[in-house]
């Protein structure tokens, strides 16, 4: 049973509901109706502050803090708190202009204007400075604060600079990780193309007009970004940690943004969030994009090993930056909300909460839309939510351990575009969810993780297109393995070590080639459309023929059991799936990409080999998902519904719905984009 977690905010321990608010946009006049609309709606948490530099110091030197005193002493006066926010996201008007090398310098090396926002040199001793200034001056101010509940760091990390002040801390990064030229010119393989360093000075990072085709300089360029981002995010904790060392810090991150490894940033952090948008009803069905959101929910439960996260951002109704700005169909705000909820989060927050007169958020969804009132559907979703909420103090601070692991590796994803072949088109995200969809749907849960994290407590290991194998990676999953785990790979996997460098002696390297039992001599490329058939031999779940396409491994079992084999082409009869005993486990080797009904068949086969965890004993019907929280012996299952009708699921005797405060029957009816939170009554 997994343990129970401190609620984020202990002045609020409930479920927090609430979205980025920008007083400072506003006049005086507008914030007494704000604060009345909130207590309508549910709203119990406000982000303060994000943007608001220019109005915190509106010149050099000088603080107006008296506004926001207001407002965060009108959000104490009614029971809610704030998530403030440093402001270093949108630096103001004078501080590009007194001091321009705060600004980027983008990889052509010409130097940004001022505007938009992130456009700052995080390396910048003068811009770290200012930032550390403000955010002293923010922590003093309201250290004691009754609606202080947590620090947002910025707004949404991202971007580099190229500037000189940067490519001089690359190099001493470089210095620093190689110790030698000759130790960096190896690693990088300069030789190709006489590429060879002979002066640390000669080192640039990656420009469309420089170097572009030193693969691990490319690597290690992406790193030095993510160190460098984390080295600012700590500069910028420095303040808030030493004058408020009670208060729980966070930053709101994005997905599966490529731009840094999150792996690397979330140890500083006490809680992480991010920021929430998928593209409801718009191409594919809204069942295949609820999947794809649960796996990144399951990145960021995983991020903190099972600590609740937060939903720092979600639209009510529709986004403005994406090419199709569709509005929510009824049911599915609740739906998505929950579904954070039903992965972990112990917060539903949106940006933003009142709609934005002008500027390029102007016609993004909003709480409050430019009618100002209480009186549209949207508000009436929000409120709708803010009351589900309510009924669910239970759940705060629950979590749950999985017995399924899978890998993303952002290191790994970043090697694997810069790779020119087999594919231009690598697939890397849409493997991994390929291989997650099948225990999704079964309601069996699953933590998304990074090559380096610990595998020891899983049952099974999922690995897909694990491209490069950074150090100790290859041991550890032979360690996992031998313990008795049960490992699945494959194609794609095992190409290339930490710096891009492709590994001797028959791949899979690294020594996985002995754990699997197999040789992967080529792979064939396929073009789009282009398929090729795989026939089970019988037995592990597995029957027929099944599709494969885009890569196939041509491979050679060297001890491992023969599976299935390619029944197309001039590779007809070579193995395509092996099945290896290794030590007191098992390792399997998928060697084409194959179709969802190869990884269902071969997910049912191992959970029941494997024996487990599943939400609800009986099969779920087609998009319908069951997610776990749990704690203090209670076990809260969520049931959610992505399909637009309705769905039957088989409970059996002895749940209630908590929601409606009612036992549930054996047989609940989910509307469509309907949803369901249920535990055991005995639970009570």
């Amino acid at each position: 049973m997994a343990h129970r977690f401190p609620p984020i905010a202990p002045q609020c321990p409930h479920l927090l509901h609430g979205a980025d608010y920008n007083p400072d946009q506003w006049p005086p006049e507008v914030w007494a109706e704000d604060l009345r609309l909130m207590t309508l709606c549910g709203a119990n948490i406000m982000s303060v502050g994000i943007f608001a530099w220019a109005r915190l110091e509106p010149r050099e030197g000088e603080y107006d803090f008296e506004w926001l005193d207001r407002v965060l002493d009108g959000l104490a006066a009614q029971g809610a708190v704030a998530c403030l926010a440093t402001p270093s996201g949108a630096r103001p008007a004078w501080l590009s202009q007194y001091y321009p090398e705060v600004l980027r310098v983008g990889p052509n090396r010409v130097r940004n204007l001022h505007g938009s926002r992130h456009n700052h040199c995080y390396t910048s001793p003068l811009y770290r400075q200012k930032v550390q200034a403000i955010n002293r001056a923010l922590a003093t101010r309201y250290a004691q604060h009754p609606a202080l509940a947590i620090w947002h760091l910025s707004n949404e990390y991202g971007g580099e600079c190229h500037c000189e002040k940067c490519q001089a801390a690359f190099r001493e990064w470089l210095q620093v990780r190689y110790g030698s030229l000759g130790a960096l010119n190896a690693a990088w393989w300069t030789s190709f193309w006489a590429h060879t360093y002979t002066d640390w000075a000669q080192i640039e990072s990656p420009a469309p007009h420089g170097e572009t085709s030193v693969h691990g300089l490319n690597l290690d360029w992406k790193r030095f970004v993510t160190d460098q981002t984390l080295d600012f995010m700590r500069t910028e904790m420095a303040p808030l940690r030493e004058i408020t060392p009670d208060k729980l810090i966070t930053t709101n991150f994005m997905g599966t943004y490529p731009g840094l490894n999150y792996w690397a940033l979330a140890g500083d952090l006490d809680v992480v969030s991010w920021d929430s948008y998928p593209q409801w009803h718009g191409p594919g069905s809204d069942v295949d994009r609820g999947c794809s959101v649960s796996m990144v929910h399951d990145i960021y439960r995983a991020l903190k090993h099972g600590r609740p996260w937060m939903l720092m951002e979600s639209t009510p109704s529709v986004t403005n930056w994406q090419e199709v700005g569709k509005l929510k169909r009824p049911g599915m705000h609740l739906l998505s909300s929950l579904q954070a909820v039903a992965h972990g989060a112990d917060t539903v927050q949106y940006f933003q909460w009142r709609k934005s007169r002008g500027s390029s958020e102007k016609l993004h969804g909003a709480v409050v839309d430019h009618v100002g009132t209480e009186e549209t559907r949207v508000f009436g979703d929000v409120a709708q939510v803010g009351a589900a909420l309510s009924q669910l103090d239970r759940i705060v601070g629950s979590s749950y351990q999985p017995e399924v692991a899978l890998i993303y590796d952002w290191e790994n994803e970043w090697a694997l575009r810069d790779a020119q072949g087999p594919r231009r088109e690598k697939g890397y995200g849409g493997a991994v969810l390929d291989a997650y969809r099948p225990f999704w749907a079964a309601g069996i849960g699953v933590d998304v993780i990074d090559s380096m994290r610990d595998f020891g407590r899983y049952k099974l290991l999922i690995a897909p297109m694990l491209y490069m194998l950074r150090p100790g990676v290859a041991q550890r999953l032979r360690d996992f393995v031998a313990a008795g785990g049960t490992l699945i790979t494959g194609y794609q996997s095992g190409i290339v070590n930490e710096t891009d460098l492709c590994f001797l002696g028959g791949w899979p390297g690294d020594g996985l080639r002995a754990l699997l039992g197999v040789w992967n001599e080529e792979i064939d490329a396929l073009y789009d459309g282009e398929t090729q058939r795989v026939l089970a031999r019988g037995g592990h779940g597995l029957e027929g023929t099944y599709e494969a396409r885009e890569l196939c491994a041509l491979i050679h079992a060297e001890g491992a059991e023969v599976v299935a084999t390619y029944a197309s082409d001039f590779y007809a009869g070579q193995p395509a799936v092996t099945r290896n005993a290794y030590g007191q486990g098992t390792a399997w080797y998928v060697a084409p990409r194959l179709d969802r009904r190869f990884h269902s068949d071969l997910a049912a086969h191992l959970a029941t080999e494997l024996n487990l965890d599943r939400a609800l004993p009986t099969p779920l019907p087609d998009g319908v998902t069951a997610q776990i929280r749990e704690a203090d012996g209670e076990r809260y299952i969520f049931l959610l519904n992505f399909a637009p009708d309705p769905r039957q699921v088989t409970l059996g005797p002895g749940y209630r719905e908590l929601l409606m405060g009612v036992p549930a029957g054996e047989v609940l009816t989910l509307e469509g984009y309907g949803v369901a939170v249920v535990m055991r009554q005995g639970g009570d």
